[in-house]
């Protein structure tokens, strides 16, 4: 898999990947990252009959950025795209706005599916992930080196490098404000949760430190028609280290629930 840059069309203001024909799949990356980032699904999808749409978060990839926004400032220009059935997957702070959406009642809404989703950190995690929100600079890039750690450990990889060089560009500014949202988030409520009527997909890496199993398997219990999925031997960034098992999680997923 390469990680190269693909074009990107505009839509309401989030510039996005556009691929395939078919029923609708939206992607939505989490911090730090951009479209780029779902290049495996992208291509797994779209293979599979599916039109694939991936924007880029404001002051991400090609998106621009027009100062900090609060959950539902990411969210509600998603959610205003959706004029059709689709399925929504996010990954991480994509996971947060995904699951935002569906909990909404949205109407196009036919399946929701939260990759490294977070739900009621622990206190020792809370104050970690705050604690890192506080000391990004708004005004100049940040090292990336101790998130490439957290994500990949001491592996060096092409999904690393890629990474490295995400991290690298995104507007600081941009970086701080989603991350600061995901910080002060502990994950979708209870009560959000129980709102989400249509097919939930839960799935997180079996070594996944942050966004736990556990998490995972809290969450598809306050959802109606909620289901978990793990991965064995993963970890935060699964979508793009174990794309052969997250593709075929998925892709069983969006064939239920856009037939």
């Amino acid at each position: 898999m390469t990680w190269t840059t693909r074009p990107r069309s505009d839509i309401g203001g989030l510039a996005a990947i556009d691929e395939g024909e078919g029923p609708l799949v939206v992607l939505l990356h989490g911090v730090g990252l951009r479209a780029e980032a779902w290049g495996a699904q992208i291509d797994a999808l779209s293979a599979a009959g599916h039109r694939v749409l991936c924007p880029d978060m404001p002051g991400h990839g090609e998106t621009p950025f027009q100062g900090a926004i609060g959950l539902d400032g990411y969210a509600n220009p998603i959610a205003a795209r959706l004029t059709e059935p689709a399925c929504l997957i996010g990954h991480s702070m994509g996971a947060l706005i995904a699951l935002n959406i569906a909990a909404s009642g949205h109407d196009q809404v036919r399946g929701v599916a939260a990759l490294n989703a977070i739900y009621r950190r622990t206190p020792e995690a809370r104050a970690a992930v705050t604690t890192r929100a506080a000391a990004l600079d708004a005004a100049a890039m940040n090292d990336p080196t101790v998130t490439l750690q957290r994500w990949f450990g001491d592996q060096v990889s092409k999904e690393g490098e890629a990474c490295s060089r995400w991290l690298k560009d995104v507007d600081p500014g941009a970086y701080k404000a989603a991350y600061t949202v995901f910080a002060e988030s502990d994950g979708p409520t209870d009560a959000q949760l129980r709102q989400i009527k249509c097919p939930a997909l839960f799935m997180t890496g079996a070594d996944e430190p942050n966004s736990t199993p556990g998490m995972s398997q809290g969450m598809a219990q306050q959802v109606t028609n909620g289901r978990v999925e793990i991965i064995p031997n993963a970890a935060h960034m699964m979508p793009m280290m174990h794309p052969a098992d997250v593709n075929a999680k998925l892709l069983e997923f969006v064939r239920r629930c856009l037939p």
